[in-house]
């Protein structure tokens, strides 16, 4: 069993749901990315969703491409990444680590090095953006081999058929995408996100965790409520942003922490 599974049904013994941050990794330095994991966790995250710095992060918003830059800058890569997940893994053996990005980076490495070596570094769970179900094939076989979950996007505009697709080759959780755009974007319809999220459920029994337009407790609480779990990205990378603008790169990790202890909050009381 994936740590991914134990964590969401020991969250549902609990009759709680998850809390995902994202951030990619890198920024606001390299020195502070572990101490960062290590926050999230503390305050309350259940699994942590680390960006794979990339050049062309085409399906994010300003803040986010801005984050990837900074990191790209700082020197992160996908090598780096991985023994960065390394080094975590050698104080916390139970929170799920996810990464996210793109598939070029894994594409130069390799597959069957990144698998192998994600696997080693105690990787859980990998979500391109980018790699479609139909091309995930010879991907996801290594993937499951290794016992790391490959995990789709699901957007308002994806037809049944499609749903039905993803869902048969997806494990972990779903990801949806609450609204249509990039990250970063601004307003949720929370009953639409409750409607959709039931239709999803007609066609797996993995969980379905809503990312996009989620930046405060209300809204963490909102949509926990009709979801197995609320995924936070944009609002967690502005408190990096003003970190590093400030010349205070360590500050991130309480800017960061201040934010996800107040969803935790709400997301439980809720």
């Amino acid at each position: 069993m994936s740590r991914i599974q134990t964590c969401f049904d020991a969250l549902q013994a609990q009759g709680r749901k998850a809390l995902i941050p994202y951030f990619t990794a890198g920024d606001p330095d390299k020195a502070n990315t572990v101490a960062m994991m290590h926050g999230m966790v503390e305050q309350g995250a259940d699994i942590i969703e680390l960006g794979i710095p990339f050049s062309d992060p085409t399906a994010d918003g300003v803040v986010i491409q801005q984050a990837h830059l900074r990191a790209l800058k700082n020197g992160a890569n996908l090598s780096w990444v991985l023994e960065t997940v390394k080094t975590f893994r050698e104080t916390n053996s139970t929170t799920p680590v996810v990464l996210m990005g793109y598939l070029n980076p894994i594409e130069i490495m390799g597959y069957e090095t990144f698998v192998e070596t994600a696997a080693d570094a105690g990787v859980d769970g990998v979500l391109c953006v980018d790699l479609p179900p139909e091309a995930a094939g010879r991907f996801r076989s290594q993937l499951v081999e290794k016992d790391i979950d490959l995990i789709f996007l699901i957007a308002p505009t994806t037809t049944d058929e499609r749903i039905g697709k993803i869902c048969s080759q997806a494990s972990g959780y779903i990801y949806y995408v609450s609204l249509k755009g990039v990250t970063g974007s601004a307003t949720l319809n929370t009953e639409e996100v409750s409607q959709r999220v039931q239709h999803i459920r007609n066609y797996t029994d993995l969980p379905v965790a809503v990312g996009f337009g989620i930046s405060d407790g209300p809204s963490a609480r909102a949509i926990s409520s009709t979801s197995d779990g609320a995924i936070v990205g944009s609002v967690l990378v502005k408190e990096i942003a003003a970190a590093a603008q400030a010349g205070q790169p360590e500050s991130a990790v309480g800017r960061v922490g201040e934010k996800l202890a107040a969803m935790r909050t709400a997301m439980d009381n809720g």
